[in-house]
């Protein structure tokens, strides 16, 4: 019997793809994480039945991923993964002790977000050349949409015709959970869409989805092929190490923060459930006027 038949793994999943609606990627994490849980517990413990499951045990194996070199980042999620797994187990009774109450999430240093330099993002609009191609035109476009909306790769490629509101120049997007929100977007951009449109209409007639950005056969992008699409064009312009579609929505959220934006504002644009989550684009920003000072007072 496998381990997602001995402990009721499905189920739980199940919970989190029609209760919750999760995506099919987090919903795999979970599925992954839990997997590998109770193989340990399996393994270790001869463990079956859930309520014999203890804190210790749980700490047991958070320490055989410590000794394997797991980041404390991965960690924490699979701890996350425990504690929403267990919770569920509670609300259904199958337990009366959550083993996992006690256990506290492992403390990690921020890292600062990692952006592009203004001046390299108007280096990539304005003296990269675009073919005249419906490749190339459809990687001008993402690469605008990425950081004129700060929107999440999983979220560009998804986007739709029917989401681009040009009388209230807004576009609507669909996150994390399934949650809307809508982001406003200037004239440049939406121009920018409306002429990709036209030429859609016109190249490619036969198109039987709404999807915004497709290839040359119709179809919606794929996420790998969009991120080796930034990856290439940030490379033409960039130093930076990373290269990636986040880093666009770092640039986005960053060059906001520079420019005096509001952080709650910021937050809800960029689909924030947690103001903690968006202040740490505030220490770029404080960087930044300690950069400006050093160079300009004559005292520094």
């Amino acid at each position: 019997m496998s381990i997602n038949e001995t402990y009721p793994i499905r189920e739980f999943l199940s919970y989190l793809t029609f209760q919750k609606r999760y995506s099919r990627h987090t919903i795999i994490s979970y599925e992954n994480d839990l997997t590998a849980f109770f193989d340990f517990i399996s393994i270790e413990f001869n463990i079956i039945n859930l309520p014999e499951i203890s804190a210790s045990m749980i700490r047991s194996w958070l320490a055989s991923l410590k000794e394997n070199k797991i980041s404390s980042k991965s960690i924490n999620r699979k701890i996350s993964t425990l504690k929403s797994f267990f919770k569920y187990q509670l609300k259904m009774n199958t337990i009366e002790v959550n083993p996992v109450s006690s256990i506290t999430s492992l403390k990690i240093s921020k890292r600062l977000p990692s952006f592009i330099e203004q001046k390299d993002i108007n280096t990539l609009f304005s003296e990269v050349e675009f073919l005249n191609t419906w490749e190339d035109k459809t990687n001008r476009l993402l690469l605008m949409i990425f950081y004129h909306t700060g929107i999440r790769l999983s979220e560009l490629i998804n986007l739709k015709q029917s989401h681009i509101d040009k009388r209230n120049s807004t576009i609507k997007v669909l996150g994390k959970g399934n949650k809307e929100r809508v982001i406003p977007v200037n004239n440049i951009l939406l121009k920018e869409i409306d002429n990709y449109i036209l030429e859609q209409k016109k190249n490619i007639p036969d198109i039987l989805n709404d999807f915004l950005l497709i290839n040359k056969k119709g179809k919606k992008l794929n996420p790998k092929s969009v991120y080796n699409i930034v990856k290439k064009y940030l490379a033409n312009v960039s130093t930076n190490k990373r290269k990636s579609p986040h880093i666009l929505r770092h640039s986005f959220a960053t060059h906001l923060t520079n420019n005096g934006a509001d952080i709650n504002a910021i937050k809800e644009l960029l689909g924030h459930a947690s103001l903690a989550s968006t202040q740490i684009y505030t220490h770029n920003s404080i960087d930044k006027l300690k950069q400006i000072h050093k160079q300009a007072h004559p005292k520094s």
